[in-house]
């Protein structure tokens, strides 16, 4: 956890991995709408003019898939035939069935939906308890979004990346300065290169930053590397579902267990436990207790209880190891059935932490501080 700089990126919610996310955890709020209790793991892939959803789903109400989808379309601004990937016209197969009974046994006895190992991370460089670059990069893909959406500029097109470079202090984990700031953006040919680079500049990336405290010059920013972006979305490049793990956690800055999250409910501990990890380790850095920390599980198909369990600090630990370890079974029970519970993560909440990352954000509960 050294380092002199970091770099982390975020990608806009109209870009084609998000629409297939935002598309399969839509269906998963509308299973559990219907029914607290239902089996999701549902992917979707998008290309030019053409959108797929496949996987299970068991849920005593019948889902409208496709309306589903098309809304989901139709929000993120898919609305021009320009485009070749139109919320009304690109046509949509679903292949979707029921889950499998030899994972539903284990799961009805409160066991975990999957195996697999999942990591939390926090750090006390922002208020939210997250790495800057990645909090920097989120509220940059955020602000195009909100640019485009309101017609504060009007020639954007949906889709979009963000990339940022912080600097850091002699190697010691804390911010000194943000080094550089790159968008990518489509955006009607009518409105020149140069033009749109001041406008975004202006408009999104010096209010962005100096929120966080910081600014760069006009000469420290990249518009489009190619200089040239016109049409965007899944026409240019095919998405599927889960593709942005990094963008969804931590930038880069803290291990992944290689598990996503969208689409999937949460008996899944792809997700349900890797949300409890962000909870545990941000109530460590928020209690005080160390500077930044790392927490990692493991689980097996069908077990409720997991079967590793570690916490990492990096070395700026102010507690002994027997005052971590208590203190993390008095935030979580970190079986299944006490992550599910304490959470309350058997709501329709999903689609929300399908863009812009599903950590950092208070309006999730994984991401509340608990009275201890």
């Amino acid at each position: 956890m050294h380092y002199n700089s970091f770099t982390s990126e975020s990608v806009c919610e109209g870009h084609p991995d998000k629409i297939c996310d935002q598309i399969s955890d839509s269906v998963l709020d509308a299973a559990l709408q219907a029914a607290p209790y239902s089996r999701v793991a549902v992917e979707t892939l998008v290309t030019k003019d053409h959108c797929v959803l496949a996987g299970e789903v068991t849920c005593p109400k019948k889902l409208p898939y496709e309306k589903i989808a098309r809304s989901i379309i139709k929000d993120l601004g898919y609305t021009k035939a320009i485009y070749n990937f139109h919320w009304k016209t690109t046509p949509i197969d679903i292949y979707i069935h029921q889950q499998a009974l030899d994972i539903s046994q284990g799961v009805d006895e409160g066991g975990a939906g999957d195996q697999g190992m999942m990591f939390g991370y926090a750090c006390d460089e922002t208020k939210e308890f997250m790495p800057l670059p990645i909090m920097i990069a989120h509220a940059l893909t955020r602000a195009v979004d909100t640019a485009r959406r309101t017609g504060t500029l009007p020639y954007l097109r949906p889709d979009g990346k963000s990339q940022v470079v912080v600097d850091y202090k002699n190697g010691d984990g804390t911010p000194n300065s943000v080094a550089s700031a790159i968008l990518a953006v489509p955006h009607d040919p009518k409105v020149s290169h140069d033009v749109a680079k001041k406008d975004l500049f202006t408009k999104v990336v010096t209010p962005v930053l100096k929120k966080f405290g910081y600014k760069i010059s006009l000469s420290d920013f990249m518009l489009n590397g190619t200089g040239k972006w016109e049409i965007g979305g899944p026409a240019s490049d095919t998405g599927v579902t889960g593709r942005k793990i990094i963008v969804d956690t931590y930038g880069g800055m803290g291990r992944h267990g290689g598990g996503a999250f969208s689409g999937k409910d949460p008996t899944k501990v792809d997700r349900s436990a890797a949300y409890a990890c962000r909870y545990v380790a941000k109530n460590i850095v928020a209690h005080k207790l160390a500077r930044r920390a790392e927490v990692k599980v493991a689980y097996v198909i069908g077990q409720a209880d997991p079967v590793a369990k570690s916490i990492d600090t990096f070395g700026t630990s102010k507690a002994k190891p027997a005052v971590l370890k208590d203190f993390v079974h008095k935030v979580l029970d970190l079986s299944v059935p006490g992550i599910l519970k304490t959470l309350d993560l058997r709501k329709p909440i999903y689609r929300e932490t399908a863009r812009y990352g599903h950590f950092g954000r208070n309006q999730f509960p994984w991401e509340k501080i608990a009275k201890i």
